[in-house]
């Protein structure tokens, strides 16, 4: 008999069942404003569902709005941290939810963003703590989403730097962690193998490069699945871009597979983030 409801969730966090992911983060609405032209809303979560997105991220206001159709093949990951573009620090992210608003609004997942390097990060760190004590009371699957940000960061994609960021992210109680790629991005590989859990990569190239080749790239190094957002909701066709990013991350393992020796053609971009 289980003993925590945190494997069916997580369960529900890989439509294939390969425990593989492709979620959709959609908190920019706090952070940056609108992801969606005016009555739009629907119409963008229904492609994306369409497409084959393992999941969606949406603060807990968001949440209470979604039609649950639209959640019979489609995680909900309820996020809990929040900053605004327009606040004196932008990197320094508080709580704005919890654990049980995320239960009783039927969440699978949530998730708590982190910035390492911040002038706030000790705050962070306690407060990423604090919501892994109470996933595993609640059975509820945690994602860290922890990033290199700050004064104090001089290369946000030292692949050292990323896996000590990883390793932050896992002894603080995440059962999953969202953070930048390392460059060249083939040392992505060195990341994943010093992480306990699961890497999601997040975002993709800011530079207008190919995203599907990104992604196969990054897959190809090891991560779990891709965390992609603006570059999705700002596409003119999201539900094809998403079917796109599905097949590579639910593929036949041919990406996972790929020969690193070979240089990759995002070996010196600049990734961006979801």
């Amino acid at each position: 008999m289980l003993k925590t409801g945190k494997p069916l969730r997580w369960r529900r966090l890989s439509l294939a069942g390969d425990d593989r992911h492709l979620l959709i983060p959609l908190d920019h609405s706090v952070s940056d404003g609108p992801v969606a032209p005016p009555g739009q809303w629907e119409e963008l979560l229904k492609a994306l569902v369409a497409g084959g997105a393992d999941g969606i991220v949406v603060h807990k206001g968001r949440a209470r709005t979604l039609d649950p159709a639209l959640l019979r093949s489609c995680a909900l990951v309820v996020h809990l941290s929040a900053s605004t573009a327009c606040s004196a620090d932008a990197d320094a992210k508080v709580l704005v939810g919890d654990v049980e608003e995320a239960v009783a609004l039927g969440a699978d997942a949530v998730s708590v963003h982190v910035n390492i390097g911040s002038d706030t990060e000790g705050r962070q760190l306690a407060d990423l703590g604090a919501v892994a004590r109470s996933c595993d009371t609640w059975g509820m699957p945690l994602i860290a989403m922890v990033y290199p940000r700050g004064p104090r960061i001089e290369n946000p994609h030292d692949p050292a730097l990323l896996s000590h960021i990883v390793n932050v992210a896992a002894d603080l109680g995440a059962d999953m962690v969202k953070t930048s790629v390392a460059l060249p991005l083939d040392r992505m590989a060195e990341v994943v193998a010093h992480s306990p859990i699961p890497v999601l990569a997040a975002g993709g190239p800011p530079d207008g490069s190919d995203l599907i080749e990104y992604g196969t790239a990054v897959m190809a190094a090891g991560c779990r699945g891709l965390a992609v957002g603006r570059r999705i909701f700002s596409s003119p066709s999201p539900a094809s871009l998403v079917s796109r990013l599905a097949a590579v991350v639910h593929g036949d393992g041919a990406t996972n597979d790929m020969s690193m020796t070979s240089p990759s053609p995002y070996s010196t971009i600049v990734a961006g983030v979801a």
